[in-house]
């Protein structure tokens, strides 16, 4: 497993490479950018500040000067925040973290418990509830219903913020400020679990049905094994297979998704300022958050292999 591992790390070097290439090539090639928007800079003054960083030189040359700047871990300078984008990123990165995990966790636990209990019941009410429930969820605009949970529960029933990470003007430290920023997450973590725990328990429902229905399955159930033990020891963990191939892109996806949820809801995070970067076309921000998410893309599949191969026994990997 080791040297598998290895291995697949080693391939994901030219992945990156030709990922760092098309990222430059999408943005390098996007009509204007930060200082061509800014009205009230004089054409001098622009090509000064191109001079200056660099932007009239050929293209080539300065994708090399980007690709140099990243092996040495530095991803440019933001022309918006007038800061390093590494340093930049290093601030809101892992608020984003933060919201991402904990609503994985959440829609995870959500999306497999649901999908068993309707698998076992197909056809109930049940299982017809949690249907309507689940395209009634998936159908919602995202922004819709971040504006819908802030009417209910902030607005309506005073119950959550608005928005944010702590109160406005609060010094709190400690419990006190675990307990607002718990408060602050509740909103945009139950945003994203009603937009992703859906999905996943159509596909784990779907993946259950088909193993109960397998020839084992009824072995085990004929050798008198309680039902608990049939479905959590041996359909479950072949139900998962399936399902793993869909984590090595859920953590990329939650960031990518978030943007807008993260927008609505004033959280500090990288989606935020993601949007901030692209009405304002400070494409050095964008590339690195870009770049960022297709390096997660990558050690998702990686982890998602690894799963895979340590779930289904029957995989043998070879050194």
């Amino acid at each position: 497993m080791k040297n598998f591992i290895l291995r697949r790390l080693l391939q994901t070097l030219p992945m990156l490479l030709f990922a760092s290439l098309i990222i430059f090539m999408l943005f390098a090639k996007t009509p204007g950018d930060f200082i061509d928007g800014n009205i009230t800079l004089t054409a001098a003054r622009a090509a000064e500040l191109k001079a200056i960083y660099g932007l009239d030189q050929p293209l080539f040359t300065r994708y090399l000067h980007w690709l140099g700047q990243l092996l040495r871990g530095d991803l440019g300078f933001s022309l918006q925040y007038q800061i390093p984008v590494s340093q930049l990123l290093n601030q809101y990165i892992w608020n984003s973290f933060l919201l991402a995990i904990i609503a994985l966790v959440f829609y995870w636990g959500i999306g497999l418990a649901v999908g068993i209990i309707s698998a076992m019941k197909p056809n109930s009410l049940f299982d017809h509830l949690v249907s309507i429930a689940v395209f009634a969820a998936m159908s919602f605009p995202t922004f819709f219903l971040c504006l819908l949970l802030i009417k209910w529960f902030a607005v309506d029933l005073h119950w959550l913020p608005v928005g944010g990470m702590t109160n406005t003007g609060s010094d709190d430290s400690g419990l006190a400020w675990a307990m607002q920023v718990a408060a602050h997450l509740a909103l945009p973590v139950l945003a994203l679990v009603m937009l992703q725990a859906g999905s996943l328990t159509r596909y784990f429902r779907a993946s259950m049905l088909d193993v109960v229905k397998m020839d084992f399955i009824r072995t085990a159930r004929a050798k008198g094994l309680a039902e608990r033990t049939v479905i959590l020891k041996h359909a479950l963990r072949n139900a998962l297979l399936p399902i793993i191939t869909l984590l090595g892109f859920e953590l990329p996806g939650l960031f990518s998704g978030a943007i807008i949820t993260e927008k609505v809801f004033n959280w500090p995070g990288a989606g935020h300022i993601h949007i901030d970067s692209l009405a304002a076309r400070d494409y050095p921000v964008l590339m690195g958050f870009t770049l960022f998410l297709a390096v997660l893309t990558i050690l998702g599949n990686l982890l998602a292999d690894v799963l895979y191969a340590w779930a289904d026994p029957r995989i043998r990997v070879r050194s």
